[in-house]
């Protein structure tokens, strides 16, 4: 009876919502409706294909997702690593306290936090390197900016689930590793991360699931006319086409490739590490 509810509210509100995937294969006009718009195949697709950004864009959202998969997923491993070997509790507290604090500032706040510290004018980067350089007008610094802030906002979070992890590890197995001998380095090689293991797999999966799924807010925001070249993605091309133009099939076609892409990753990747460990998510 309790999962009755959860499962009513995932059918009303995730399924019954997908029967509008139609309109990618329609030229929909909302006065006809779904069943009266004329259907016209793979035509929004093609034209999709077809575009001269389209090229672009999949490059920028595969390289952004890479990257921040590349950069931010080791990070929080790390930092649960070094926490789970501080022996004060209330230290432990206050650094947790402190790393946690980012990811509930809002993304908004962040990107204007961003613009703030990167300020030609009076920014605290520019001030610290003596410089006066504008580094959201230069399409090579986005990607950097973008994965630089993503990690410093998330990574404390996402620790939180690695740390509940090495907290259900049997302490016998350290006191047998100190009673042998083993160093600190050699108790997290052999200790911590076997187990961390299955979940650092688990949550890769996931993260390939959503590889193609570049975060909106922040490159809507921080995105501008000199740094298309490198910040131009999928996420926000949807946007534009089908909220700014409303070209509402074109748009849900556009949308519908990115989720494609990205279930085919998730079942490759879980392939993959349902291979080379005991880990399968579906």
């Amino acid at each position: 009876m309790l999962l009755l509810v959860p499962v009513v509210l995932t059918f009303v509100y995730k399924y019954i919502p997908m029967y509008g995937i139609q309109i990618a294969f329609r030229d929909f006009k909302a006065s006809r409706g779904y069943l009266g718009s004329e259907w016209v195949g793979w035509y929004w697709f093609e034209r999709f294909f077809s575009a001269p950004t389209f090229a672009r864009m999949i490059r920028n959202t595969v390289l952004i997702s890479l990257y921040s998969l590349l950069w931010s997923f080791p990070v929080p491993i790390i930092l649960s690593l070094m926490i789970n070997q501080l022996r004060s509790a209330k230290y432990k507290r206050v650094v947790q306290t402190v790393l946690y604090a980012p990811h509930f500032i809002s993304v908004m706040v962040i990107c204007g936090m961003i613009k703030i510290f990167l300020s030609p004018s009076g920014g605290l980067l520019n001030l610290i390197l003596g410089t006066q350089v504008d580094s959201l007008t230069q399409s090579s610094a986005f990607r950097t900016i973008y994965v630089a802030s993503g990690i410093w906002q998330d990574a404390g979070w996402g620790c939180i689930i690695y740390l509940a992890t090495l907290a259900n590890v049997d302490p016998g197995l350290y006191e047998a590793a100190k009673v042998d001998g083993a160093s600190v380095f050699q108790r997290i090689r052999n200790i911590d991360l076997p187990a961390l293991l299955p979940m650092a797999i688990l949550n890769l999966i996931m993260a390939a699931g959503g590889l193609m799924n570049v975060g909106f807010e922040k490159v809507w925001l921080l995105q501008t006319d000199l740094n298309k070249a490198t910040s131009d993605v999928i996420a926000v091309y949807v946007y534009e086409q089908g909220i700014q133009n409303a070209k509402y099939s074109y748009s849900t076609a556009v949308g519908l490739f990115n989720t494609v892409v990205n279930i085919a990753l998730l079942l490759i990747v879980n392939k993959i590490a349902s291979k080379v460990s005991d880990v399968e998510f579906v």
